[in-house]
């Protein structure tokens, strides 16, 4: 049997402060920072991304009062996106790039975007 070691201490627990995942902006709303590239990446990561998955994923929730649909103009022509400003311009500019298509829902008679699909394989 080997003598205990007079050196050793035991390992206190302790609590370190939870660390939010997101920072916290003046208004106490969370600020989600995704960009253009994480939304790409994310998009050729699968064949096909419905819209509301990509709201899931990027945690762009939406507020009750806040307009999240907005306007963006493509090859084909102008869609609504329900995505918040920011993010509604990512989805364009990778669409007038080519990177990513846009599965359009013309039930009503406004082009609206459901999903979005990559267009040409990532390079890795």
């Amino acid at each position: 049997m080997t003598a205990p070691d007079p050196l050793a201490q035991p390992i206190a627990a302790t609590s370190a402060p939870a660390v939010p995942l997101t920072p916290e902006v003046d208004n106490g709303e969370s600020a989600h920072g995704a960009t253009a590239a994480q939304f790409r990446r994310f998009i050729k990561s699968r064949p096909y991304v419905p819209l509301h998955e990509l709201r899931r994923r990027f945690e762009l929730n939406g507020d009750a009062d806040a307009e999240d649909v907005v306007r963006i103009d493509t090859p084909e022509g102008r869609v609504f996106v329900g995505l918040p400003e920011r993010e509604g311009q990512f989805v364009a500019d990778l669409a007038r790039q080519g990177d990513i298509g846009l599965e359009l829902c013309r039930d009503p008679q406004v082009p609206i975007v459901v999903g979005v699909y990559p267009m040409r394989p990532i390079s890795r």
